[in-house]
Order: C-alpha cells, then structure tokens, then sequence
C-alpha cells in the first residue's frame, strides 16, 4: 500500500514555503484528547500479510488450489536470529536459459530496467564530466491526464518506459499503449483498451506501464512473435502485436484475458492490474492490486503464472491457507518481481493480509506474511521465504521488487537479494538460500492491549546495513512548524504512544505515532545497484503519521460513512475502524524534523552508508524551499555505467542526474508533474537517452501531467 502523504483537499507538501502557508490545508495538529479528524483520502495499494502451509506448497493448473507435494518446513542454519529461513524440500530451483543475473543489458525491457530489478544500464555516453550538458531533445503528451475535476478521476501515472524491439513503449492511466520512435518520439502505433475509466479499486486512474516478451526465434511474417501487455483496473490483460499494435487473436479471447475469472473467494473487488506482469521466459507472472483498509474479508493474495504466447493458466499460487482465506483477505503482490533466470527462481515481496491494523482473525503463526518468497518459475512451489514482520498490524507490505547481486564480502563472492522495506530496513540474503548476509536479530517489541488481538514478542532486524532512518526514537517536532502552530506539534507529538516502530495501533488517547508510516521508508521504487563499484542506491521518505482505532460503536459514532474523505477507515466486519493521518499543524506544515527525504548510497561489499544527501525541495505555487529539507518521493533511481544516478521522484517537479561516487548534484530540468516513476536508460542507434514520466500523483501534491521528456547530448 501507497498512501497518501499530503492527500488533503490542497495536497499539501512537506516542508511548504511560508510564502505558501497563506495557501495551506485546513488540517490541524490535535490536541491531547481531541477526535481524530484529517482528510486522508483511501489509499492506492492493497496491503497484506501471508500465510504459507505445507499442505499450499505445489503450485495447480486451471486456476484450483494448489496442491500437495511440497515437503516439510526446514530451517537453514545461515538464516540466524532473524527468524527462520523457510526452505521446502519438494522444490527445487530449475536453470533456466537465459542471462545471468550479473550481466548487464543495453535494453531497459521491463519496469526496473532487468528482471534483476539493478536499474543499472551499461552505458557511459553520458557520464559525470558531461552530464551537465544533457538537453531535452523531444517531449510526448499522451492526453490521458486528468485532475478530477471533469467526467474522469485524476490520474496517477507511474509508468516506467519500456526499450525494446528499437522501440519505445508505454502505459497510460486510461489504459491506453504507446509505441513511440525512440530518437524522435513520432508515433509507431497506438491501442485503446476502452477500459472503464472508473477509480474501481483505487483513489485514482492509474497505470504503471506495459510489459514486453518476445519469442527466442522470431517466425519472420507471423503476428505476435513479439508482445506488449497491458492490465487494466478492471482485470483485463492485453497482448498486443509489438509491430502493429493489433490484438493477439492466439492470446485468451482474442487479445484479452479476463483475469476476474478466478476472484472466488470474497470478491469484493475486481483484481486490478496496475502493476505490469513479469515477463521470464515464455511466463507471464501476474499479481493484482486492490483496495486497503476497507474490510476484513477481502479477496486472498494469489499469484497466477499464464502462457506468453497463449494466455494459459499454468499455475497458481494461492498466498493464504484454506482456513484463513474466507476470514482474511489480500496477502497479495502488488507491486513489480525479480527474477534469476539461471537458478529458475522468481521473487515475490508479498503485502500484509486484511485488516491492516487490527489481526484478530488471523491469530495464527503466519510464515509467509510480509515476506520475500522466492517460487520455483516452471511448477510456482515455493523454495524458500523470509518473513520481515511476524503478525503485521502496521501495513507495512513489502512493497518492492528484491534487487539481485553478486557481492564480494570479506573476499567471498555471494549470489545476494537485498529486500528494502517500509520499515526503512535493508535486509541482505543469499538469494539461493535465503540465509543471512549479516546477521539478521531477533529484538523483543513491545506489545499492547487491544481485546483480540495477539502480538509478535520479537521483530527481525538487519545488523547491516544500518537503518535508512532512525525508527528507534519518536521524531522531533520540527522547530518552523512548533512555532508557527504556537507549540501545537510538540503537543501533539508528545501525546502520541511510541516505544519505537512496532508500537501497536491503540484505542487510547491520540492514538500511536507510525514512523517509518504506511507509504514507507522505501516505496515501490526499490534499491538500484552499480555491479562495477558493489554500490546500491535507494530513496527514502521520512514522514510522520499516527493510527487510533475504535471499536465499532465509536466508530460508526465517530465517522459514519464518510470514510476515505475523513480520513477514518471502516475495516467492515472486524470490532475496530480506525484512523490514519499525517502529523501537521493547523497550517497544514509537517510537525516532525527533517530532512523530509534522501538518497542514501552503500557499499555492498561492507554494508556501510558511503553517503546520504537530504533528496529534492518542496515546492508550492513556484516557491521552492532549500534542499536541505529534502522532500518525501515516489519512484526509484537508475544507475549507469557513466557513473551517474538519475532519478526524478520529488515533489518539486525536478529530474535530476547525481555523482554516484559523491552524492553532488550535477544536473536538473523540471518537468511538467513530479516523475513519480523509474526512468528508463538506453541506448537507440548509438546513442544514450534518458527518459522520463512526468505524470504526478496527488500523494505528494495537485500536480498532474502526461510528459513523456527525454534527454541526451547534443549531437556535434
């Protein structure tokens, strides 16, 4: 789950100018004792928590439940403290053919560029002497942009460019593909999918982009021997002719699948596809998105492994048991995969299971919950997990693809994974095994007192590398915001409950300072990674929110039925609602200290931070406040071989180009939205381009576009 970080009726950004101030929400901080009132509107990802059983450990065709044969549950000796490495006996890794994941691939053909999830490309046309120099050298508008403020939703676009076949490739949030001239940007082609242009699970039309296959022999002459997909909010798959654009008559039902087909079990809502599938071999690994913090029972996580070329179900892999799948719900993956082609394996970080803040219906030992689970590709057994929060009540979902590297630490060379996390945790794992890198500890949390509920006694946490921010200590009141709202965020951050991160959501007083909160110290962007220097890359947001449940009569007392407007949520069927909101003053000025966001760089061979720079500026109505601030992001980077990071992902509507030895800025160019998406860098006829989505997202402030821009250097 993404939620909203300044989603008010003014989407207020952190850190907003004085000049700005005039203009600010109308959400205040509250006082000790007060209701809890914001306007944080529903948020844009499902969360979820996952459940895995011996009897689940086989994967089943034609979309039935998974069947036996997946052996007993083993513990790894080199998973340490930090709870258990789930391995399973029955499932074994199968080479595939295909690239290692150590070698490096002038194509950018899927969402973090390689199945590997680096975001690395091996160019060094544009490097840290010249970069300086990069100009705009064209620009599409897609049309599909909305505010909200006419016939359609606003739009959320997050669409990361996809280079292949020489050509340029994109998704848009009213569904619709682009096939665009990767030098010029004239158009190739396009295809309308007519999708329901209605906000279905979401807050917001949205669109992370296509996916690309190819056929490993091309038949010259025959349709669909190479494919672009694209998923629609109301559960239709695509295949289009990379070529023509045409429908793939050989694809499901003439070009479409409906995936809907198999939402059985508490359909509540359509399996939306936001999230582009992943694409290995001739497999189409599919999850789904939906809608958080809305019930109890909601539809269970599953993961469908399709046909490329025929749209067939090969198999399933159903996230929850049988017995808590009618009771629970999501436990899904929202959010894009990583594959290692040579070991067979595919990556799921998969989400928290329903209801988010409260688990009193699903009191039992959960293995796969908030976890990194690595699946056998060709039969969806899974070989091994890891479990990065026991019994989640917080929504901290592993929202991101796991990077894959190979490391050299204390001269050892290691096959790893480096999950990040929205608890600003980076864990490091072999990603044969899933044993530690460093060690992974078990640390007693505290617990609380809601009826119903149970509490994990222990919580993993990496030794290295350190925290991306400090989840030990309730943040500060920042000193601007404390004097502007004459004390009132020092009152309010002092009345919320905090013994660090895994304090538990409370019915008391204010309720629970959340920190990390629920968008995450690292959203979906994920960790990029330099395979030359061994250095990784990752933004991080460091935002303040707090939780308070109440039990049903309150609530209903309390909310009523405005819900997402109000900033309450129902969490229908379970004995609490709850409410979720973003600690500001009356002037709507984030209370907590900053910086307010950074780019934080690792030496992977030690796992030391090399460097961390605060990472954009707010911005409101032109007014831009000192970087020293930073600002909260939506996105991730993307290294080169040139030794450059760029990245957009700020508020402030800047795409940028950083050293990645040092950390200096060496170059900008603002853009029409904040380029809330992974750029994309690759290489067309020779020469190096770097291309951006602008296309905002009301999380971070009112500021939509439908910019495709893209740089290079000038030609001589």
């Amino acid at each position: 789950m993404i939620h909203p970080f300044f989603s008010l009726p003014a989407r207020l950004v952190a850190g907003t100018s004085l000049v700005s101030i005039l203009a600010v929400l109308p959400v205040h901080a509250q006082e000790p004792g007060e209701p809890a009132a914001s306007g944080i509107e529903q948020s844009n990802e499902p969360g979820g928590e996952d459940m895995y059983s011996p009897q689940q450990m086989g994967g089943s065709p034609e979309g039935g439940k998974p069947t036996g044969g997946g052996g007993a549950l083993n513990t790894d000796p080199k998973a340490g403290a930090g709870g258990e490495t789930r391995t399973f006996e029955a499932a074994t890794p199968n080479a595939q053919d295909g690239p290692s994941t150590g070698r490096a691939s002038t194509r950018w053909d899927s969402f973090h560029g390689q199945l590997n999830a680096q975001k690395y490309a091996p160019l060094d046309e544009i490097d840290t002497q010249n970069v300086g120099d990069l100009t705009k050298v064209w620009e599409y508008h897609t049309g599909d942009v909305s505010d909200g403020s006419g016939e359609h939703p606003p739009t959320v676009w997050s669409a990361t460019p996809i280079y292949a076949n020489e050509t340029l490739y994109i998704g848009t949030p009213f569904y619709r593909v682009v096939a665009l001239d990767p030098a010029t940007g004239k158009e190739r082609w396009t295809f309308d999918s007519k999708s329901r242009l209605e906000a279905l699970t979401q807050g917001a039309l949205k669109n992370r982009g296509v996916a690309y296959w190819e056929a490993e022999t091309p038949q010259e002459g025959e349709a669909c021997q190479k494919i672009v997909y694209l998923g629609t909010m109301d559960a239709q798959l695509f295949a289009l002719d990379a070529d023509t654009g045409e429908r793939c008559a050989d694809f499901a039902d003439n070009g479409v699948l409906d995936v809907n087909q198999w939402n059985t079990t508490n359909d509540r809502w359509p399996l939306s596809l936001l999230q582009p599938p992943t694409v290995t071999g001739d497999h189409l690994i599919l999850g789904w998105a939906g809608k958080d913090w809305a019930f109890e029972e909601a539809p269970p996580g599953t993961v469908f492994s399709l046909n490329a070329r025929t749209g067939e179900l090969e198999w399933t892999l159903d996230i929850l048991p049988e017995d808590v799948r009618k009771r629970s719900g999501t436990a899904n993956v929202w959010t894009a995969m990583s594959v290692d082609e040579e070991r067979g394996l595919v990556y799921l970080p998969i989400s928290s299971p329903s209801p988010n803040y409260w688990g009193g219906n699903r009191t039992e030992e959960i293995p796969l919950a908030t976890s990194t689970t690595a699946v056998d590709i060709e039969t969806g057994k899974v070989v091994w997990s890891r479990q990065w929060v026991h019994h989640d009540i917080w929504d901290y979902d592993i929202n991101s693809a796991p990077t894959l590297m190979d490391i050299t630490v204390d001269g050892q060379s290691i096959p790893a994974l480096v999950q990040a996390t929205k608890m600003g945790f980076l864990f490091v794992v072999d990603r044969e095994t899933g044993g530690d890198v460093w060690p992974i500890e078990e640390r007693p949390v505290p617990a609380g007192n809601v009826p119903g509920e149970v509490y994990a006694p222990t919580q993993p946490f990496p030794t290295k590398p350190e925290p991306l921010l400090d989840q030990a200590k309730k943040p500060e009141a920042w000193w601007l915001a404390d004097m502007a709202s004459l004390g009132a965020c020092s009152r309010l951050i002092d009345s919320l409950a905090y013994d660090g991160m895994y304090s538990p959501p409370t019915t008391k007083g204010n309720g629970v300072a959340a920190f990390p909160d629920s968008a995450g110290g690292v959203q979906w962007g994920g960790v990029a990674f330099d395979p030359e220097s061994q250095t990784a890359i990752v933004n991080t947001s460091h935002i303040l929110q707090y939780i308070q449940l109440f039990d049903r009569q309150t609530y209903d007392r309390i909310a009523g039925g405005s819900g997402n407007e109000s900033g309450f949520f129902p969490q229908e069927g379970a004995p609490y609602g709850m409410s979720l909101k973003v600690a500001m003053n009356w002037l709507g000025m984030p209370c907590w200290k900053p910086p307010f966001g950074e780019l934080v760089a690792i030496d992977m061979t030690s796992g030391d931070i090399t460097w961390r720079k605060p990472l954009g500026s707010s911005q409101k109505y032109g007014f831009y406040m000192p970087e020293s601030l930073g600002s909260p992001t939506i996105g991730g980077p993307a290294v080169t071989a040139g030794g450059l990071v760029f990245i957009g992902a700020t508020m402030d509507a800047k795409v940028r180009a950083f050293s990645l030895q040092s950390g200096e800025e060496l170059w900008s160019d603002i853009v029409e939205a904040p380029s809330v998406s992974n750029p994309a860098v690759y290489e067309h006829e020779g020469r190096e381009y770097v291309a951006f989505v602008a296309g905002g997202n009301s999380i971070l402030k009112d500021q939509v576009g439908d910019q495709v821009a893209v740089y290079a250097l000038p030609v001589d």
